[in-house]
């Protein structure tokens, strides 16, 4: 059964699952404070069932889609709020019960803050709980904090458990978003063969076939002013036939040709297929085809590196991506809701992009801004330029 479980699946039931066990030593906290009548220090009781509760239930919304989206400025808060839960609860009950519900928040700070900031989050969430091992009996300042430092190491390690969790997840995804491009490769490569067979095959109708039986019609036609009587009678309709025949290869000759184009539609929603933790709206139609293959690769290549950039586009989770016929030209626009940029600095794929563009005859414009998102405005000719 947890052979089936994704990492971040292990992570979270693994999580709750601590936290659950946790509850129960508060429930017999609990339970003795009530029944000696413990007047002095704090009593557990309904902030304490909250505290504790809370960080279930929050726990449970934090990791519900860990590592499926990039994290969002709710998340870190969600973080606080479990971090002051843990806090409160070592607060409320004078124990440090808290450290144990601060290594499943360790497993999780690596999915949700850049690991230099969870480094900060995790020895600051201990100190915090420094002054509740002085309460204890026995408990100078200079134990209280080794005791707090010994729950760091501990919280450290399952926080690298956490690292390496996301770093497998994020293979797996890059594993699979490559397997999707590779799909979609294979796809164009399979309609384009497809298309060049079929022009193959046209182009020797045309030019065998159609000779020789232009050749037949006029020797028939010969033959028809040679002979008389019924002989001349069957050389006619043997004229009439082929006369036909080459009619019919003619038109089977130009369906071919007019056939023969690349459907791109179904390679570029394996690509969006591909990209689980992007959330891709895609508007397409059905089928999108495309005369030369040039062109069709052109653009399944411009669409593979949009959603490669949306992927590594800081903040974007979501990408409406549109690719449509106007005319004798392709259109591609897409956008994301990252966070965009004042100073655009083409890298390698959008360089990659205006050069392909630019040796079909096409364009590209870019539109971002700060807290703008990323924009892109393709067009590629369907015809090559003369």
């Amino acid at each position: 059964m947890l052979n089936r479980l994704s990492h971040t699946q292990l992570l979270r039931y693994a999580g709750l699952f601590t936290w659950a066990v946790v509850g129960i030593p508060l429930i017999i906290l609990a339970w003795n404070f009530q029944a000696e009548g413990e007047a002095e220090g704090p009593a557990p009781g309904p902030v304490l069932a909250l505290s504790y509760l809370a960080f279930g239930v929050i726990y449970w919304l934090v990791t519900r889609s860990l590592g499926m989206r990039k994290p969002r400025p709710t998340d870190i808060v969600l973080l606080g709020l479990l971090t002051l839960s843990a806090i409160a609860v070592s607060y409320l009950t004078g124990t440090g019960i808290a450290a144990v519900l601060m290594m499943t928040i360790a497993g999780v700070i690596p999915w949700l803050v850049p690991l230099k900031v969870g480094v900060m989050w995790l020895v600051l969430q201990h100190v915090a709980l420094v002054p509740v091992f002085t309460r204890l009996e026995g408990f100078t300042l200079e134990l209280a904090i080794m005791q707090a430092l010994l729950y760091v190491g501990y919280s450290s390690f399952a926080m690298v458990i956490g690292l390496v969790a996301k770093q497998q997840a994020q293979a797996r995804e890059e594993q699979r978003r490559l397997n999707a491009e590779l799909r979609a490769t294979r796809a164009l490569l399979a309609e384009s063969s497809r298309m060049s067979e079929r022009v193959r095959i046209s182009r020797e109708l045309h030019d065998l076939l159609g000779h020789h039986l232009t050749a037949l019609s006029l020797n028939l036609e010969v033959a028809g002013h040679l002979t008389e009587g019924k002989a001349q009678e069957h050389v006619r309709q043997s004229h009439t036939l082929a006369k036909l025949l080459l009619t019919d290869v003619r038109e089977a000759v130009s369906e071919m040709r007019q056939e023969g184009s690349v459907d791109l539609s179904g390679a570029i929603r394996t690509l969006a297929d591909g990209v689980p933790a992007l959330d891709i709206r895609l508007d397409v139609p059905e089928p999108l085809n495309v005369e030369d293959p040039e062109c069709a690769h052109v653009a399944l290549r411009c669409a593979q590196e949009i959603i490669t950039n949306a992927v590594r586009h800081p903040g974007a989770s979501t990408l409406w991506l549109s690719v449509s016929r106007e005319g004798n030209q392709m259109r591609i626009q897409a956008r994301d809701d990252g966070a965009g940029t004042d100073n655009l600095s083409p890298g390698n794929g959008l360089g990659g992009m205006r050069e392909r563009l630019a040796h079909c005859g096409g364009r590209m414009d870019i539109i971002t801004g700060r807290g703008k998102g990323f924009a892109l405005d393709i067009r590629l000719p369907l015809e090559k330029p003369a």
